[in-house]
């Protein structure tokens, strides 16, 4: 076994690496562009009298990145190389985003807002997979040029985790001699509809409440008549762009649909496993930054005479956290090469307990790296001169969204005890044969 990581792999970085110290970190260093990255830093993002939203010279700061990266041949590297891509394995795309998390803050790769130099992009490929012929003509490249933005509508206000309890419905209606559907409800954390042209919105056309089955994913102009932002909802890591949206007799045709009638589900569990196995990465990455920024620290520091970094009560608590953070390393870098020996359908079937294990224990390990890094850095460690408050801030989010930790640990424990997965047949044999013995005895 060869744990060394490619050749063109390491290459690649190093590329990266000479962007970003020429093309991204000038950018930074002009126009006080620091001022969204040091103590000022949610401040400056935020737009207090507007709900709390990104701030417009932010956004732009971010999208004239996003444009030299794609300039450059970097930012589309996960697509197909028909859509300008490099069909970014997730082997690679797992290192890639670890590497670039563990640089920390900086304009190369913000994680509160999801920008990065290397872009993620899962709705293209969603549209690739479920779109029509004409959906696909003016939403892929409308969203690879940035005229089309997509919010995501599933969560609802009392529905979290759970999608097939959804109170949001769709009703055939024809309009205008125009056949569609009439929809009505509510959707809660609708990321980025402040800008989104769409909202991929999901409702219950059909079945009952619980049915998996039974519900469609359309795609509603963001500015259709009835679609309305309620409120956008402060977080503890701001600016916000979360907000509570109803939809109240919205209609839209049926070329509106996205997917199979009443299969929509499927659109939103599509690129899941991708998603969790690449923000699994960038956690790792950043628990790794605070985990060496408390080490040089430890060593500079010298209260009485001698360096911090001497005393056990500084020692232990990194030295754990650096072995959880080399045994997660193999086990993203594992799954993750994993994935890409399979289809999708066999992923979700073999390897889906494996990538929760990776995001869940990611997402808690940062949480504690940070907390860690706060304490060995004492009083300043907890101001925002350090990054540290705003590294937990953000990345306590992920052990809510992208599947909560507990739901996660759900699908490990399904797959452990054999109530589904690879270990099903096996296990209920071995059990089966166990039965048999004891009343054979």
């Amino acid at each position: 076994m060869d744990f060394d990581l490619p050749a063109d792999l390491t290459a690649y970085l190093a590329e990266l690496d000479a962007f970003i110290e020429a093309e991204i970190a000038p950018l930074e260093a002009v126009d006080d562009n620091i001022r969204f990255f040091d103590h000022r830093r949610e401040w400056a993002r935020t737009d207090w009298e507007a709900g709390g939203l990104p701030r417009h010279e932010w956004e732009a700061l971010l999208a004239t990145v996003r444009r030299k990266a794609d300039a450059a041949g970097y930012l589309r590297f996960a697509l197909p190389r028909e859509y300008g891509g490099r069909d970014g394995s997730n082997l690679w795309m797992a290192v890639i985003r670890e590497h670039l998390a563990a640089k920390g803050l900086g304009l190369h790769n913000d994680l509160q807002n999801e920008h990065s130099i290397v872009a993620n992009n899962p709705f293209v490929l969603m549209f690739r997979d479920f779109g029509t012929a004409a959906q696909q003509a003016e939403f892929i490249p409308g969203m690879l040029a940035e005229t089309h933005r997509l919010a995501f509508g599933l969560t609802e206000p009392e529905h979290g985790s759970d999608a097939t309890h959804m109170e949001t419905v769709a009703v055939p209606e024809t309009r205008g001699s125009l056949p569609g559907y009439r929809i009505d409800g509510e959707k809660m954390w609708t990321t980025g509809m402040h800008m989104a042209s769409h909202c991929l919105t999901f409702a219950r056309t059909s079945g009952e409440p619980g049915d998996a089955a039974g519900i469609t994913a359309f795609l509603v102009p963001a500015k259709a008549p009835g679609v309305t932002i309620e409120e956008y909802l402060w977080t503890f890591n701001m600016p916000t762009d979360h907000p509570r949206v109803s939809f109240r007799d919205v209609f839209v045709p049926d070329s509106a649909i996205l997917g199979k009638l009443g299969h929509g589900l499927a659109l939103a569990q599509h690129f899941v496993h991708e998603n969790r196995i690449r923000q699994a990465a960038s956690s790792l990455g950043a628990a790794t930054y605070c985990i060496e920024e408390a080490v040089r620290y430890a060593r500079r520091r010298k209260p009485f005479g001698e360096e911090l970094a001497k005393n056990q009560g500084i020692q232990f608590p990194l030295v754990e956290l650096a072995t959880q953070a080399e045994m997660l390393r193999l086990l993203i870098r594992k799954t993750a090469w994993q994935m890409d020996q399979m289809p999708k359908p066999e992923v979700e079937r073999r390897l889906s307990d494996k990538v929760s294990m990776c995001n869940y224990w990611a997402n808690r390990l940062v949480c504690e790296a940070a907390d860690r890094a706060m304490q060995v850095h004492g009083g300043l460690g907890y101001s925002r001169h350090k990054p540290f408050e705003h590294i937990y801030r953000h990345h306590r989010r992920y052990r809510i969204t992208e599947g909560a930790e507990e739901i996660q640990m759900r699908k490990v424990a399904a797959h452990l005890f054999g109530y589904m997965g690879p270990r099903r047949q096996e296990l209920e044999k071995s059990l089966s044969a166990g039965s048999d013995e004891r009343r054979e005895g």
